[in-house]
């Protein structure tokens, strides 16, 4: 069941209410994204699929990691114009903080060369990105760039977040494989887990936004006036 994320603009975003709550998960979502994927990295078991794909096309036009990775993210963006996509605070944190957690994570976790604690730390870091994903993107701040591709076209087809994701997670790890980059098993586990991951977590972490719950369902069958006869019921 496909589940909502509401597309707020920069000011909707403001002013949605619930700003101490929503700005502490906002950015305590994004450090455990770079948390986690510091693990992922950590356990060298396989790269996420969206590396996959830079480190293929910075092998193909000779870019560095950096470079690909901006630019994939920029022309990620321009998909959001046809998908309707508004920016925020979120869309702008997503970079900085994610790339602080990120390095930070790869300095406090000490090097692992047992392979069952690496399987623990790839497990632990693709639940624990799936949890962070899931907890950002309830804060109504805006997605990051690939995010919001997924947010976006969750939005125009109305189909899960589950099925979304998992199906950009598929095409993008596809081509970046022709495009050169390496895989290994814990590319494959991410590829197919986050989406359901993110779409687990997502209703136990949502925020209700002030004015923006759901209206309960009316019945169609107006009542009778007050001291009207009561109708024939089983009638069909």
């Amino acid at each position: 069941m496909p589940t909502a994320l509401p597309s707020l603009t920069p000011r909707e975003q403001l002013r949605a209410g619930r700003l101490p709550r929503r700005l502490t998960q906002l950015y305590l979502g994004l450090a455990l994204y770079g948390f986690s994927m510091a693990m992922v990295i950590e356990a060298g078991l396989g790269l996420d699929p969206w590396d996959v794909l830079h480190q293929g096309l910075g092998e193909q036009l000779g870019w560095s990691f950096g470079t690909v990775t901006i630019v994939v993210g920029a022309l990620v963006l321009l998909l959001w114009i046809p998908l309707r996509q508004w920016p925020g605070l979120g869309t702008v944190s997503n970079v900085v903080v994610i790339g602080v957690a990120v390095d930070a994570g790869l300095w406090l976790l000490p090097p692992v060369d047992s392979l069952p604690v690496r399987t623990a730390l790839l497990l632990g870091g693709v639940v624990a990105n799936g949890l962070a994903g899931a907890t950002y993107l309830a804060s109504s701040f805006g997605a990051g760039p690939r995010d919001g591709l997924m947010t976006g076209l969750v939005a125009r087809t109305g189909r899960s977040v589950r099925l979304v994701r998992t199906l950009i997670e598929l095409t993008v790890l596809g081509v970046g494989v022709l495009l050169g980059g390496t895989v290994g098993i814990g590319t494959v586990l991410y590829a197919v887990a986050i989406g359901p991951l993110v779409q687990l977590f997502l209703p136990l972490v949502a925020v209700r936004l002030p004015g923006r719950t759901p209206h309960p369902p009316v019945s169609r069958r107006p009542r009778p006036p007050a001291g009207a006869p009561a109708g024939r019921r089983g009638t069909g």
